[in-house]
């Protein structure tokens, strides 16, 4: 059976790039790889694993791959060009273990010598700021865990006197191979975890780990216009990495805490303003409140409870923004309360002077019995 085309089989152009063939070979690798395939499309997953698996060692070395552009498969033939293609090099190497890396954990890596090099873990800090220090941003300081070399050993992790000698599992390489039927796989080894050595006498200061825990002080600079659920991101302040790996970041996660006067919705911001009833009726100015101060509003007369106003800019500007929002003041009528007989006798007064006029004080009230009527009839 004629064997297929290697670039038709990863799914490429053959003017691919290397990094475009190395995506496209650990897409087919993790889609076809046995242990995710089981029952009756076990065979087939298997054939289309060797075959990608194929495909990718000639397009991935320079000089194989220049000899199938050239002459096809004859090209790479071992039985034609001694032996060519089975010489596995080291990008076939290199992609087989970042395959295995995203199947079975992140944030691996090679240092010199083969040991396996670990990222270290991302940290999460919450921040509860005012909306004051949201609006207008704000220089702050945080503590947060971080480590620092073990003064007993000095980074060592072995008692004073004493030094970690070689793993005898994995020879120093910090990893071991596994066959598992047809191919083996490469695994961090399970005695020295990947730093290729072991400590018969652990520092008893730091328990064999080299480094102890600190707090340590993090000047942060909140930008003006964050909101609640935005991330300020520290890089190389997360979790050291392991055996020279690269340390996490630090993401700094910002709650505003409830406002007395305002909501935010966006950049925009939300308030209710109560007014008196004699106000709402003749009219007036009045003093809002805004971020940057107080500022007057003028009350037509015969205003009503839930009219809004919308002052333009007296929002928020936020981060990502070319304009700050808008205020909205929400008027909230207030009905007066604990009256004295002679004020309840003045209002009893306005209201029959008020039905007298009919409708035309009362607007809503009019249509309101109307609707009623035509509701129950």
């Amino acid at each position: 059976m004629a064997k297929r085309d290697y670039y038709e089989i990863l799914g490429v152009a053959k003017n691919a790039s290397e990094e475009d063939i190395k995506k496209a070979y650990r897409k087919l690798a993790m889609k076809h790889h046995p242990d995710r395939n089981q029952g009756d499309s076990a065979k087939a997953a298997e054939e289309k694993f060797k075959e990608a698996k194929e495909a990718y060692e000639m397009l991935s070395d320079a000089q194989k791959r220049a000899a199938y552009d050239q002459y096809g498969h004859a090209g790479v033939d071992p039985n034609m060009r001694g032996g060519m293609g089975d010489n596995f090099g080291g990008g076939f190497a290199e992609a087989f273990g970042d395959i295995f890396g995203d199947m079975f954990g992140q944030g691996r890596g090679r240092a010199g010598g083969g040991r396996q090099v670990y990222r270290g873990s991302d940290l999460s800090y919450a921040m509860e700021i005012t909306l004051e220090e949201a609006a207008h941003g704000k220089d702050a300081q945080i503590r947060i865990p971080s480590w620092d070399n073990c003064g007993t050993c000095h980074g060592t992790g072995a008692k004073p006197g004493t030094q970690a000698k070689t793993c005898s599992t994995c020879h120093g390489n910090g990893s071991v191979q596994i066959r598992q039927g047809f191919f083996s796989v490469q695994q961090t080894c399970p005695h020295c975890r990947g730093s290729g050595k072991i400590i018969p006498d652990p520092c008893t200061a730091c328990g064999g780990q080299g480094r102890v825990k600190r707090q340590k002080t993090l000047e942060v600079k909140i930008p003006a216009g964050i909101d609640d659920g935005m991330r300020i991101r520290s890089s190389g302040n997360g979790e050291p990495g392991m055996n020279g790996g690269p340390p996490g970041d630090l993401y700094i996660e910002i709650r505003i805490a409830k406002h007395d006067i305002f909501e935010r919705d966006g950049d925009d911001l939300h308030c209710s303003v109560p007014i008196g009833m004699v106000t709402a009726a003749l009219g007036g100015e009045i003093e809002v409140p805004t971020l940057n101060g107080k500022v007057s509003i003028t009350i037509p007369e015969g205003t009503q409870s839930g009219k809004q106003f919308r002052l333009r800019d007296k929002g928020i500007k936020g981060v990502r923004s070319s304009l700050p929002g808008a205020l909205y003041c929400h008027i909230v009528v207030e009905t007066p309360v604990k009256l004295t007989e002679h004020q309840r006798k003045l209002l009893r007064e306005l209201d029959e002077s008020l039905k007298k006029g009919g409708e035309k004080h009362s607007p809503g009230e009019g249509s309101w019995a109307d609707r009623l009527k035509s509701f129950f009839t």
